[in-house]
């Protein structure tokens, strides 16, 4: 594929984009020292491999995406009474990011285990009556969920039963305390 060269305008402005850059490290690097030969060795010798440290079982930083029957029945049937609910609809991205956080925050500290997360129902158009997109903060939540503080604190995130607000509603699932 080959690359196309910029215009005038383009330059213009490239050029004025490096130059508002400021670089990253304020300390200009140190010039790498000359390399110096290595003698190959006559006799290579055998090394023994070191032992085997045991793998430390991390939790996982992911959300499930099965729980079990119960938890499932529940779910579908909409017989579930959650413990806390916060609405994020009417937010700005930034401050429903920073509610989301102190909302499973405080939820984690008093045992809660469903967060009801009302975030919404997109826009619908005139014409057809149905959602052509996702609304913002619904479509930034599952990352929030996944990269946030407390992400292995949540056992899943699930679309909420209609009683409950159906697509512009989700169930957050935390772990039990531990």
């Amino acid at each position: 594929m080959a690359r196309r060269s910029l215009s005038p305008e383009e330059q213009a402005l490239w050029a004025a984009l490096t130059r508002s850059v400021k670089p990253i490290r304020a300390v200009p690097r140190l010039p790498l020292p000359a390399a110096v030969p290595v003698k190959q060795p006559v006799e290579q010798k055998r090394l023994t491999p070191s032992p085997a440290r045991p793998a430390v079982a991390l939790p996982p930083r992911t959300p499930a995406t099965i729980l079990d029957s119960g938890w499932e029945r529940r779910i579908r049937s909409g017989n579930l009474a959650p413990d806390m609910t916060i609405d994020l609809h009417g937010h700005t991205l930034a401050s429903a990011h920073a509610r989301l956080g102190q909302a499973i925050a405080l939820g984690l500290a008093q045992g809660a285990r469903i967060l009801l997360v009302i975030t919404g129902k997109p826009p619908k158009t005139a014409a057809s009556g149905k959602a052509t997109r996702r609304g913002a903060i619904r479509g930034e939540i599952g990352h929030w969920l996944e990269t946030g503080a407390h992400a292995d604190r949540i056992a899943s995130v699930r679309a909420a039963h209609p009683r409950h607000g159906g697509e512009g509603a989700l169930y957050v699932i935390l772990r039990r305390s531990r």
